[in-house]
C-alpha cells in the first residue's frame, strides 16, 4: 500500500466512529498484560487510540493512560465513552507529549497506519530508556473452518492482510521498526498471540466488517455486494445462522524495548 492509499484508508474511520465504537472488539487482557510486562513504570500512551477500545482495557488494568488520536470524530467518541481518560489530539508523527514522559507506547490496530520513518523517532523521543513499544492487532482465527470460509468469501478488502494469524505474523514481522530505519533505537521485536473472542450475531458481525478500512473506502455498489455476500455466507452456516455466537479470534502483539 503506497502512502496516498494508506492516508485514504487511515482517514476513513471518522465517518463511522459511532459504529466503530459499537462493533469493534476490545483486546484480550492477557495480551495487553504481556505487552506491558517489562515496562519500567505505569505511564502508557495509547497512540492512534481511535474510540478507546484499547484505552478502556489499559484503564481497567490500572495504567496511567494518555490517549492520542488524530481524527476529531473518533476523539469525540473516545471522550464520550471514557470521560475520565486524558485524551489529546495528535498523531504518531507529532506526539503532543514531552521527551521521556511515558513508560510504554501501545497501538491497537493502528501501527500499520503510522509513517514509521517519522513516527519511530517520535515514539523513541517520548519513551523513557527501557520503555516498551507494542502494537496489538485483533485477528480472526482461521484455524476454525467456518472462519476460514468467511475470510475467503469476504475478499481481501474486507478481511485484510493482517486479519488472520499467519498473515499477521508475516505482515508485522519486519514491517515497522526495520523498514522505518529506526531499529537501532529498539531491541529485537517479539511476537505472541493470545486467545480472544467476541459475541456477535450475523447482523452485528456484518456491521463489524463494515467498519474495516477496506470496506469503508469501497464504492457504494461494491460495498453493498461485499456485505451481501458475507450475509449470505453467515446465513448458510449452522454456527452463525441463528442468534448469538462467539467469533473465534486472537490478539497478536508485537513488542520491542527502547534501548
Amino acid at each position: 500500500m503506497d502512502q496516498g492509499e494508506r492516508a485514504l484508508h487511515s482517514s476513513s474511520f471518522g465517518a463511522a466512529a459511532v459504529a466503530y465504537a459499537e462493533h469493534r472488539p476490545n483486546y484480550a487482557q492477557a495480551a495487553v498484560q504481556w505487552a506491558l510486562e517489562h515496562a519500567p513504570g505505569p505511564r502508557v500512551l495509547d497512540l492512534g487510540a481511535g474510540t478507546g477500545k484499547l484505552t478502556a482495557t489499559l484503564v481497567a488494568l490500572g495504567a496511567e493512560v494518555i490517549a492520542v488520536e488524530p481524527d476529531p470524530a473518533m476523539l469525540t467518541e473516545l471522550r464520550r465513552s471514557l470521560p475520565a481518560a486524558r485524551a489529546l489530539s495528535g498523531s504518531a508523527e507529532a506526539i503532543p507529549l514531552p521527551d521521556a514522559s511515558v513508560d510504554a507506547v501501545v497501538a491497537g490496530n493502528a501501527m500499520h497506519w503510522f509513517d514509521m520513518a517519522v513516527a519511530g523517532p517520535e515514539i523513541s523521543r517520548v519513551l523513557t530508556p527501557g520503555g516498551i513499544l507494542a502494537g496489538l492487532w485483533n485477528v480472526m482465527d482461521d484455524q476454525v473452518e467456518w472462519v476460514a470460509g468467511l475470510a475467503r468469501i469476504s475478499g481481501s478488502a474486507a478481511i485484510g492482510p493482517r486479519d488472520t494469524p499467519t498473515s499477521w505474523r508475516a505482515e508485522t514481522a519486519d514491517m515497522h521498526l526495520p523498514r522505518a530505519g529506526v531499529a537501532a533505537r529498539f531491541g529485537s521485536a517479539e511476537q505472541e498471540v493470545f486467545p480472544h473472542g467476541q459475541r456477535r450475531t450475523a447482523d452485528s458481525l456484518v456491521s463489524t466488517i463494515a467498519t474495516r478500512a477496506g470496506v469503508l473506502v469501497m464504492p457504494e455498489q461494491q460495498q453493498e455486494a461485499t456485505l451481501g455476500r458475507i450475509r449470505a455466507f453467515l446465513a448458510s452456516r449452522p454456527e452463525t445462522a441463528r442468534g448469538e455466537f462467539t467469533l473465534p479470534m486472537l490478539t497478536g502483539v508485537l513488542r520491542a524495548r527502547r534501548l
